[in-house]
């Protein structure tokens, strides 16, 4: 994502390394009679929603506790790492995704809300968890729904448990599933957001003494989703390579 120029080093990657998905929620109904995606919970990146159709929700949890936000086109809502969030469709839900650091929740950075028995080790998660890239859709869509209704019994558990102590538990089996993967998720967050903001310092020093070298690099670009229809944690997704 770092260019050289006549003015130095610079960003080449979309704005402030945040990375974008289209996403339609799934409208499949769950056990409890609401139709949806799957709970999960972020641990480096915050998230937000431009609602562009459609109506719904979105159900949070966190250690300040549960809340509801409603979700129709022209809202715009985000949270922060370490909040359980859900996606609720109620007619059509459509939105675009911005997510912090350069795409890192697609390189995992997202627990979902398994029961404690799963989320032991990164082996059992990922066998509870994997979509089979290579298998037809149907099969594709059915591992999601399953994946989707298992994390709903331990959202369930979290949101019905009382005091903190079930919500601390699962912030740190979620750490210590993603701790393999620190240096990974590192040199991603260098190459992105990192070198967005280092790229920044240096524009404001030139610019501050009265220089301008970077503005002779001036670039435009653009892509199409390298991926569409994903089966995501939240519904199916339109996914961009940057």
């Amino acid at each position: 994502m770092v260019s050289e120029g006549p003015g130095g080093a610079g960003f080449a990657g979309p704005p402030g390394g945040v990375a974008v998905s289209h996403l339609s929620v799934y409208d499949w109904p769950a056990v409890d009679g609401v139709c949806g995606g799957t709970p999960h919970m972020h641990l480096t990146c915050s998230e937000a929603y431009v609602v562009t159709g459609g109506r719904g929700a979105v159900q949070t949890l966190t250690t300040s506790g549960y809340e509801v936000t409603p979700l129709a086109a022209g809202t715009v809502a985000w949270f922060t790492p370490g909040t359980i969030h859900r996606l609720v469709d109620e007619d059509r839900l459509r939105i675009t995704v911005l997510m912090q650091n350069s795409g890192l929740p697609e390189a995992g950075d997202a627990v979902l809300t398994l029961p404690p028995e799963y989320l032991n080790d990164p082996e059992t998660y990922a066998r509870a968890t994997v979509i089979p890239a290579d298998a037809p859709a149907e099969e594709q869509e059915r591992a999601a729904r399953a994946r989707r209704d298992l994390a709903l019994q331990g959202y369930r558990a979290l949101r019905e448990a009382e005091g903190p102590q079930a919500l601390a538990a699962f912030h740190r089996a979620a750490a210590a599933l993603v701790r393999p993967r620190i240096a990974e998720w590192r040199e991603r967050w260098r190459q992105g957001a990192e070198a967005s903001a280092v790229a920044t310092a240096a524009q404001l020093d030139w610019l501050e003494r009265g220089e301008s070298p970077h503005l002779a690099d001036a670039a435009v670009s653009s892509e199409q989703p390298a991926a569409r229809g994903k089966f995501g944690m939240c519904g199916r997704l339109d996914v961009y390579a940057n």
